[in-house]
């Protein structure tokens, strides 16, 4: 049975660009076909573990934006948080994006 390439490898990233990166050698070993079958299967295994974390980073990001919503009297920036329910699927939160876009008043 074959072993990780390295110890290094196994360990989850810290960054969402590091978790990205590893998820893009992946691919790309996965694509190449070199990889034994269960190589493959623990590849596999690793990169739907990699997107998924990937996936967490972005939400938390999104849930740290402020929208803009205008300017004082002295010229500071008026924000109020990015309202986004945690339970609501991607497909309502890009409806909620195009109503932003395209509101009146543009």
């Amino acid at each position: 049975m074959s072993q990780q390439p390295n110890e290094q490898q196994a360990a989850a990233p810290a960054s969402f660009e590091e978790s990205l990166a590893r998820l893009e050698q992946i691919v790309r070993a996965l694509e190449d076909g070199e990889l034994s079958l269960s190589e493959s299967l623990a590849q596999y295994e690793q990169g739907v573990k990699l997107l998924a974390q990937c996936h967490a980073f972005l939400e938390q990001a999104e849930r740290k934006i402020e929208l803009l919503t205008g300017v004082d009297e002295q010229g500071r920036p008026i924000t109020e948080p990015f309202a986004d329910p945690a339970g609501a699927s991607l497909e309502e939160k890009a409806q909620a994006r195009s109503r932003r876009r395209s509101a009146p008043g543009d």
